[in-house]
């Protein structure tokens, strides 16, 4: 599971998950971007293994793709210890969160995927655990019923979100560690289709990773994904090679346009503008109309489209800037103009 990864993508074969997991790099050294994320990790992992202690409690956040769960499996390979993946949504019941608190060896590191939709009552187990590594067990029913507090090992507890504001400040508090993952560069990107193409043994030229770099809205997973389609077509329809006409080629083939926008993208932007006037629409309403949930909406589409200026939120709705109408094609109306610079003399 990813998170970073809204669990599995969908389109995705159980081959191309297991491929997905061998592009993942396992040390800290091999991981591309997010420097300043890599330093602090780097020094917090030393000072834990030079204690002797297992490593604070570690909270990631940001968009699905950027390598929180890959960061979850490092941190435990460089502790040398054993990880267990879980998520939110799969535990329900208090008995399966203290199945798996109780089975952790001292310093095993629990990976909780969307910790943000954890129910309440899971939770509340949670605290007790992350402060004092012990977790009240009530026996019985009824008036004869008990609390019992029950000892643990010590862990490392590392949550991945796609949405921190939905995190409880109880929750929250208890992590030592935080951190949002940013979306990645260009170059970064460049250097993560290149390590991935020598994996999958593809040859690629500087123009074609370039070209998949530049289209990968900022997203590692999304890099590799293009990377495995367009070596499908160079593989058919051309002879193995990825050149930036290749991949060019493959991507329009594929819906994904110039600025890495695929068809869902360009769908949402031509609904507001055409069924919508250019906005505002509320996001119930916009996920109605294209058929998505609003989560995905929100959760997917919604930040790159954000990133890149074409889309704008206020409160009372998607509305598109300037960018937004120049990309479908359309002269935007005056409102949608950035205001003219004045001065105090104006």
């Amino acid at each position: 599971m990813d998170d970073e990864e809204r669990l599995a993508d969908p389109e995705e074969t159980p081959v191309e998950q297991e491929l997905e997991r061998t592009l993942r790099p396992r040390s800290l050294a091999a991981f591309v971007g997010q420097p300043v994320l890599r330093e602090q990790l780097q020094i917090f992992i030393e000072a834990a293994i030079s204690r002797g202690e297992p490593l604070d409690h570690v909270l990631l956040a940001g968009p699905p793709g950027l390598g929180k769960t890959t960061l979850a499996n490092i941190i435990a390979q460089e502790m040398r210890v054993n990880i267990v993946i879980t998520s939110g949504p799969a535990l329900e019941r208090k008995a399966d969160m203290a199945a798996i608190l109780t089975g952790l060896q001292e310093g095993d590191v629990l990976f909780i995927d969307e910790i943000h939709r954890l129910n309440r009552s899971i939770e509340e187990i949670l605290y007790p655990a992350m402060e004092d590594f012990k977790i009240d067990i009530v026996i019985g029913q009824g008036p004869s019923a008990r609390t019992v507090r029950l000892p643990l090992e010590r862990f490392t507890l590392i949550g991945a979100t796609t949405r921190s504001g939905l995190i409880t400040t109880p929750l929250r508090d208890r992590f030592g560690f935080s951190h949002r993952l940013d979306y990645y560069s260009a170059a970064d990107l460049g250097r993560i289709v290149a390590r991935s193409a020598d994996i999958l043994g593809v040859a690629i030229d500087e123009e074609g990773t370039r070209e998949l770099a530049f289209r990968s809205r900022g997203t590692p997973r999304i890099a590799n994904r293009l990377l495995r389609r367009v070596r499908d077509y160079a593989q058919v329809r051309h002879e193995g090679r990825i050149t930036g006409a290749i991949a060019l080629e493959a991507l329009r083939l594929f819906e994904v346009d110039d600025e890495g926008l695929d068809r869902v993208d360009r769908e949402i932007l031509n609904l507001i503008l055409h069924k919508f006037d250019g906005g505002p629409v509320g996001l119930s309403t916009l996920a109605v109309a294209i058929g998505e949930e609003a989560d995905t909406i929100e959760d997917v589409y919604e930040p790159f489209l954000l990133q890149r200026g074409f889309l704008m939120r206020t409160p009372r709705g998607r509305v598109l800037t300037r960018l937004g109408y120049e990309h479908c094609g359309v002269v935007p109306p005056a409102a949608a103009q950035p205001a003219p610079s004045q001065t105090l003399f104006d």
